[in-house]
Parts: C-alpha cells; structure tokens; sequence
C-alpha cells in the first residue's frame, strides 16, 4: 500500500473556495493563545484554552513573502523590545498562502496576554492586529475546567474542518473534535483510548500533544504523539461526536519525554515525519511502514519499541517546527540560555 503525501495538501485545498464564508467583520478578543493552524486563502485559526474556543481570521496574507533563508537570532530580545516585556512563544506557524511567519506569543508578567506577531524573513516583527477583519468563533461545549490551558494542545485544517485535540470535562477526557468551516457549532467530540506501552496500561485522560494529518493507501489518518511517548495512528473516519475510539499505538519513542511539534514532508520521492521533543532530539521516521504497522503488543515497554527513528543529531533544541516550503522546514530554537532563534534548515 503506497502512502501519498501530496493528498495531504490536496485535502487542504478542497475548500479553498470556501475560505471568505462564513467570517463577518468584527474584533475578536483573545483571552489565550494555544496553537495556531492556516486552512486555504491565509485563514488562520486560533486556538485560546481559556475562552475554551477557536476563532478563524481572514489575514487576507497571500502576497509572496521571498524565498530567502531565515536566520534571526536574539529572537527573546527583539519579542522583550516590541513588547515591553518578555514573553513565551507557544507555536510558530508559517502561512502556506504568503509564507509569512506567525507567531503565537504569551506576554509574561503584569499586563500580560496573548498576541499574535508576524515575523519577516529579515526578522521585522508587527502585532497583527485584530481589528474589523473577517472573523468567526466557535465554542468548545465540554472544555476541561480542571487543566484549561490544556483544552486545546493542537489544530490543523482538513478537508474542510479544523481538527482540536484537546481535554474535555468528560469520563474519557482525551479528545479529538472535527468541527466544520465556516463555524456553526463544535460538538462533544470523539474520546480517545490508547495503549501507553511505557506506563503499561490503557489510557484516556493523556491529552495529544501534537498531530498532523497523513494519508495512508486511499484513508486519510492522524499520526499523534503522547508525552512519553506514544506514536498514535488514528482514522479521520473514526471520529464521530459522542463516540468512544482506540488508537493503534504504532511505536513507543522513550519515555520520560515530550513531543513538542511534528511535520510530514517528501524527500527524495519518500515520505518523512519529523518530531520535535524535549529530550531525545529531532525524530525522522520514514512513513514507509505506518501503512502495514500493527499495535505494539500490550505489554510493559522500557524504552522503544514499534516503528524506528534516527535522530537528527545537528538539530539540537528545537521547540517548535513547520514547514517553510517543500525543500527546508522553519525551527524555533532555543538555547541554555533560555535565547531564542528563528532559522531555516533543509529538510534531512
């Protein structure tokens, strides 16, 4: 079963004509900001844990941003300069429609709050400013009170719906919405089971901590990663409100770790994915065997076990990753300093 990278943005793209419906002027305000996604025409959609909702934004960002190489160092330093202060970025997301760089930034400290900047490929940073521009909510009914920042972990854009995974208030609080663009209501969402191989149980309160659609044979799947670290195939398919689902646990990847971001890519005609954690470096996984892959066996496992990955030895702190195009992928680095730097790498 041959595995297709390019229908993963032919799903992005099977709306694109739908983009404008649906968003009316008005001034959204932020309360929080999670994680960020782009759907067709430089829709982007924001992830605020606290409102417990999404909001959709017409950047109107299509104009061709260059095609130079990123590399903006003191990137902690620029962020404390234009804001006043210093601040937390929680997702970097490049636009597919423009290529301009988003950032979502918590400003720490008294007076803080979210904001979402775009960055250049010079490094000029700006506020985009959510004033009368096209815009859409929805809200989630069943965001977890307990945990609240994290009701909304990561999103992406699919076949015309946003993916959530999150935290819900219900007995199986690890969820999956897919909500439909333009926004009218979100649903209870789907809860999600998995087998957790380095705990040695079955689990349902783990909320995913990053995700990215691929398409496996003629299905079109979620690969999702779990701290410590579980590798998670799930079919879109499967995701209905209300229902009870299991994952199918592909790889354990080491525990006592945490996946902070993944991308797909195509290099050399095969498929790769590539994860960014907090402890065991860059991950590439050849996609190759996710099609065949069966779940590991339910059993204790001490480290690793199911599919494989090599570590990308030179890619060291990275927290946060995109694709910038199809040849390089944009890094968010941070060193042990706690300095930030924005750069470009291509693809391994």
């Amino acid at each position: 079963m041959r595995l297709k990278l390019a229908a993963v943005a032919a799903l992005v793209s099977v709306s694109a004509g739908m983009a404008a419906d649906g968003l009316t002027k008005g001034t959204p305000a932020l309360k929080s900001v999670s994680a960020l996604a782009f759907g067709p025409d430089g829709v982007l959609f924001i992830g605020d844990p606290t409102a417990g909702a999404i909001i959709a934004v017409g950047t109107g960002d299509t104009k061709p941003a260059g095609k130079d190489d990123v590399n903006i160092e003191k990137l902690d330093e620029k962020l404390t300069s234009l804001l006043g202060g210093p601040a937390t970025v929680n997702d970097v997301k490049v636009n597919p429609a423009s290529g301009t760089i988003y950032l979502a930034v918590t400003r720490d400290g008294k007076g803080g709050g979210p904001i979402i900047l775009t960055c250049t490929r010079a490094g000029k940073l700006a506020e985009f400013k959510m004033v009368d521009v096209p815009t859409a909510t929805v809200t989630l009914p069943n965001a977890t009170e307990k945990n609240r920042l994290e009701a909304i972990t990561s999103l992406a854009f699919v076949a015309g719906k946003v993916i959530v995974a999150g935290l819900s208030n219900e007995e199986f609080a690890s969820t999956l919405r897919t909500i439909p663009f333009p926004f009218e209501t979100a649903d209870k969402g789907t809860s999600i089971e998995i087998y957790h191989g380095a705990h040695g149980k079955l689990e349902t309160r783990s909320p995913i901590r990053t995700f990215t659609p691929y398409k496996i044979g003629a299905a079109d799947y979620l690969l999702a990663a779990y701290t410590c670290t579980p590798l998670v195939k799930l079919p879109l398919s499967d995701l209905k409100p209300g229902v009870k689902i299991k994952g199918t646990t592909i790889a354990e990847l080491g525990n006592r770790n945490r996946p902070l971001d993944m991308i797909v890519y195509t290099k050399d005609k095969k498929d790769y994915l590539l994860i960014a954690n907090d402890k065991r470096g860059v991950m590439k996984i050849a996609a190759e065997p996710f099609a065949d892959a069966g779940a590991i066996p339910e059993q204790r496992v001490a480290d690793k076990a199911g599919v494989t990955y090599d570590t990308i030895a030179e890619l060291q702190g990275v927290t946060q990753l995109d694709k910038l195009d199809d040849n390089r992928a944009l890094l968010l680095l941070q060193a042990d300093d706690k300095s930030l730097t924005l750069k470009s790498v291509r693809l391994p």
